[in-house]
């Protein structure tokens, strides 16, 4: 779950400046600095360009900027790069123990892989690498789900399965989808589909009956075969080295119940998607160094903005998701609360003596909401499940509440409006987008406590129902 910015005020000098902003839709690139650096041309679309920058694979920063007419050549994007970025090139040049360079220009940097001790660390561990599970829970998506698994299919990872859990599905639609993802043909038990692709990767589909996110990923749980399973949504599309980077988090303690990644935008082409990047998106707060929490560190479990990770992007240990009873049913979308299933589960398995790791290593590309109805759906979602959250973590563990007590002047300041605007974030003059979106985030959260009480109560009718049958 993401918190939800405060929605920023129309600026009263808009009008007088003749309107909002004009939308630039935005080209997403990535850039290995280690290699020839690539020539940017317009093509008479795209305006601006999101360039994701890599060292040696790793993502290390972001830069944004304009796409001019005439383009921008190699050593024009390496001034802009070096200029954003040499400060995190030589932070990994010095933990590396080598001398960072002075500058980037077109060709790249100089490479020696072989040097590198991420590589080293990486190829070591590839080597006899962890199973992992990957559980996607989708419903009545089948055209969406397709990119997912196509990017599941190709990933840098030599032991893997991918668990599909169709989620009370309206149709039969996406049997067939995971199916066409099996090269090798497949074979059916109960209600669950098996195949491989041609690289040998496990395809496995499932029906969850009963409606609701949780109940979809507890499924997905149960027919796992893992002690490892990852987490992605069906609108997400995974980075080749996305299982890497989960492994590399569980292999830093035996005691890491959880891993989570970045979560970059898929697509910044509307304006809608555009804006919702900008007031934070899925990254706002969690940056490309890699963190562990514990329950005694400095970050405290009850206090989730911003760099545990979300539900897009997260991966646990089997005994962790065990030991606190896997996912709050009453959380999640499908259910009245909207949100604060993700966010509970990693807090829980915090409180529980478990480390939890942010690994931006482990890079998830994700589809925004592209119209002003679905975005103001999904942030109202957001300001439900904040405090639904709160209210299932008190309910779970009700010694929590004298912790929750401390945190009430960070959270008087949050309501206060502490958040930056998406405007005062980039410094940019508010649109008219800006102008639609929700601002009633406080009585979303004080719905949340009311809506988790219903919805507890309507989940134990669903799983009555699911017995008798």
């Amino acid at each position: 779950m993401t918190l939800p910015a405060a929605a920023p005020a129309r600026h009263a000098a808009e009008s007088a400046a003749g309107g909002s902003p004009e939308f630039s839709p935005t080209r997403i690139i990535e850039v290995e600095l280690t290699e020839a650096l690539p020539r940017l041309d317009h093509d008479g679309h795209y305006g601006r360009v999101f360039i994701l920058a890599r060292l040696y694979t790793e993502p290390i920063g972001v830069c944004v900027r304009p796409l001019p007419q005439e383009g921008i050549d190699p050593s024009e994007l390496a001034a802009v790069l070096w200029q954003e970025l040499n400060a995190s090139i030589a932070e990994r040049f010095a933990a590396a123990g080598l001398a960072a360079p002075t500058v980037l220009t077109g060709d790249g940097l100089a490479a020696a892989p072989g040097e590198w001790p991420l590589l080293r660390r990486r190829a070591a561990l590839l080597a006899d690498a962890p199973f992992i599970s990957v559980v996607v829970c989708t419903r009545d998506r089948p055209e969406q789900i397709k990119k997912c698994l196509n990017r599941l299919a190709r990933q840098e990872y030599p032991r893997y399965e991918v668990v599909v859990v169709d989620n009370a599905p309206t149709s039969d639609a996406l049997r067939p989808v995971v199916e066409g993802s099996v090269v090798e043909g497949s074979v059916v038990e109960g209600s669950v589909v098996e195949g491989q692709t041609a690289g040998g990767v496990a395809f496995r589909y499932t029906v969850e009956p009963r409606p609701g996110l949780s109940w979809a990923r507890n499924a997905g749980i149960v027919a796992a075969k893992s002690d490892i399973i990852a987490f992605l949504d069906d609108d997400d599309e995974p980075d080749e080295h996305w299982l890497t980077g989960i492994a590399e988090g569980f292999a830093k303690s035996s005691r890491m119940g959880c891993v989570s990644g970045i979560v970059l935008p898929a697509r910044l082409d509307n304006a809608v998607e555009n804006l919702f990047e900008r007031i934070g998106g899925h990254s706002k707060g969690r940056g490309f160094t890699a963190e562990t929490f514990t329950k005694s560190g400095s970050q405290s479990p009850l206090w989730p903005l911003p760099p545990f990770g979300v539900g897009a992007n997260m991966a646990f240990r089997r005994e962790a998701l065990d030991g606190i009873g896997g996912f709050d049913v009453a959380l999640g979308a499908g259910t009245p609360t909207g949100g604060g299933e993700d966010t509970l589960a990693i807090s829980l398995v915090m409180m529980s003596g478990y480390e939890v790791a942010y690994e931006p290593a482990a890079l998830m590309w994700h589809h925004h909401r592209q119209d002003m109805v679905s975005l103001n759906k999904q942030l109202n979602n957001y300001s439900i499940g904040l405090t639904a959250f709160y209210a299932a973590l008190l309910w779970t563990r009700p010694t929590a509440l004298l912790g929750l007590v401390k945190l009430l002047p960070m959270a008087v300041r949050y309501l206060r409006g502490g958040q930056e605007t998406a405007a005062e974030a980039t410094k940019e003059e508010p649109g008219e987008l800006e102008a639609q979106l929700d601002r009633k985030p406080m009585q979303g959260m004080l719905m949340g406590p009311l809506l988790y009480g219903r919805s507890r109560r309507q989940q134990r009718r669903v799983a009555a129902a699911a017995r008798a049958r």
